[in-house]
Order: structure tokens, then C-alpha cells, then sequence
């Protein structure tokens, strides 16, 4: 059974049933993996092949690579990291926010400002901390704890 919404001149066809509604999903999915693997088929049959020495070392930005590739990174590296993850996804519950906002009035501006706040408070205080703070090394004499 076909509906029809009748929108002015236009009219569009609903999806009834499951596999009408996620036929385009599945297509969509085909398309990719089909793009994807063509992709890489291309690169296997059309790229050269050539094994040296040169083209089995490390790629590190023109420099000849100096130590080991096991050397440690600083613990702020990965503090960076997860701050960033944290704020992108706090950024995303924006843009919801952003197109309900004017059905929910009055309170959908306060309910983001004390998020915003909250974030906000968040942000100085890993300001405070020194996380962000890649100019200071941990590791200086005067850093390191008395015993």
C-alpha cells in the first residue's frame, strides 16, 4: 500500500514497510564498500612495487630518524588528547541545542548557559592546572620531587 502526502504540488512518497525504509541504507552501504574496494584495487594493480632499504625506513618529516620508535611520551600528550575529545564532544551537543532552541524558549538558554558555565569552569581550571601548558617540562630538576 502506497501513501501519499499531499504538500501543495509536490508529493511524496512514505516509506511503509522496514525494507522501504532502510533499502536507501543498504544501498548507501553498498556504494561504499564498493567505492572503498575499487579504491584499493586500483592502488594494487596501478602502483609501483619497488623494495629498498630507502623506502623501508621510518618517514619522519626529511629527517634521518635518530633513537628508538619505543621512546615515552609525556603524560600531557595524552591529557591533551582526552581534553580534546572531552571538548568536541561537549561542542556537539551545540548544534542540537541550536535547532530546538526556539521551541523551548527561555528555557533552552538557561539550560545551555549553565552548560556553557559548567564547560567554562571546566576549561580554567585545566588552564590553572598547567595542562595546557607545553612550554614547562616536567622532567627539570627544580620540577622533581624532594625525597
Amino acid at each position: 500500500m502506497v501513501q501519499l502526502n499531499h504538500l501543495g504540488p509536490y508529493t511524496t512518497h512514505m516509506p511503509v514497510t522496514a525494507v522501504e525504509a532502510w533499502f536507501p541504507v543498504l544501498v548507501q552501504v553498498n556504494v561504499a564498500i564498493a567505492v572503498a574496494a575499487a579504491l584499493v584495487g586500483a592502488g594494487v594493480l596501478i602502483g609501483k612495487r619497488v623494495r629498498n632499504r630507502v623506502k623501508d625506513t621510518p618517514y619522519e618529516c626529511g629527517f634521518t630518524p635518530v633513537g628508538s620508535a619505543r621512546g615515552r611520551f609525556s603524560v600531557k600528550y595524552y591529557l591533551v588528547a582526552m581534553l580534546f575529545i572531552l571538548f568536541d564532544i561537549e561542542a556537539i551537543f551545540l548544534y542540537p541545542w541550536a535547532i530546538v532552541y526556539r521551541e523551548l524558549k527561555l528555557f533552552a538558554f538557561f539550560e545551555m548557559l549553565l552548560f556553557i558555565a559548567l564547560v567554562m569552569a571546566g576549561f580554567f581550571y585545566i588552564w590553572k592546572k598547567g595542562v595546557l601548558d607545553w612550554a614547562v617540562d616536567d622532567t627539570a630538576p627544580d620540577k622533581l620531587p624532594h625525597r
